[in-house]
């Protein structure tokens, strides 16, 4: 059976109905030319407004998280945060789409909605120059998210694919927030 809904008509849905995500994520990493350059697996949480947790495990072990206010990326084998706050971050970017309330949604212009490989897919290109990203395509499967793909300045691809997508439920009240671990070098100040 085929989904009556647009990939456009899923995002709005899923902004309107989703406040908390919780999912598993496999993501690739190719060059312009194709080439697979890198492939992480880990798991993402989210909760809206304005927080997220990309967990990754594998290659190396990473966190970045935004507490509401900041975004920290921590990276374990280096012993090293990095924290900026989200004031100073561009809306425009697929991870405060995913978390952020609906007039981060107008940062972005949709370019096309279509069906392909059993997914209903939203093209999207953020509104303001200097974002990060020049192409995001999100795609849902029986309305639930199930692929990001997102073109950025260099012309790489980056493909994320989720599975055991569980949607809002729950999270402990300490979720979203980070302290850096003793020994850690932490660049930036909090807010």
């Amino acid at each position: 059976m085929a989904d009556a809904l647009t990939g456009e008509e899923h995002l709005q849905n899923f902004l309107d109905e989703v406040q908390t995500l919780q999912a598993e994520f496999y993501q690739e990493l190719r060059g312009a030319d194709e080439q697979l350059m890198e492939i992480a697996t880990g798991s993402l949480s989210l909760q809206r407004p304005n927080q997220f947790l990309w967990r990754y495990r594998e290659p190396i072990e990473q966190l970045v998280l935004a507490d509401g206010e900041n975004l920290w990326i921590y990276d374990v084998e280096l012993a090293q945060a990095t924290v900026t706050p989200l004031s100073a971050i561009i809306e425009a970017t697929p991870a405060m789409l995913l978390s952020g309330d609906q007039p981060v949604r107008d940062g972005f212009e949709t370019l096309e909605s279509f069906t392909e490989d059993g997914l209903s897919w939203v093209h999207l290109a953020p509104r303001l120059s200097g974002s990060d990203f020049r192409s995001i395509l999100i795609g849902f499967r029986n309305g639930e998210l199930a692929r990001l793909e997102l073109i950025d300045g260099l012309d790489q691809l980056i493909r994320i694919d989720f599975s055991e997508v569980d949607i809002n439920q729950d999270f402990a009240a300490d979720l979203f927030s980070f302290d850096p671990p003793d020994g850690v070098d932490v660049i930036g100040k909090p807010r």
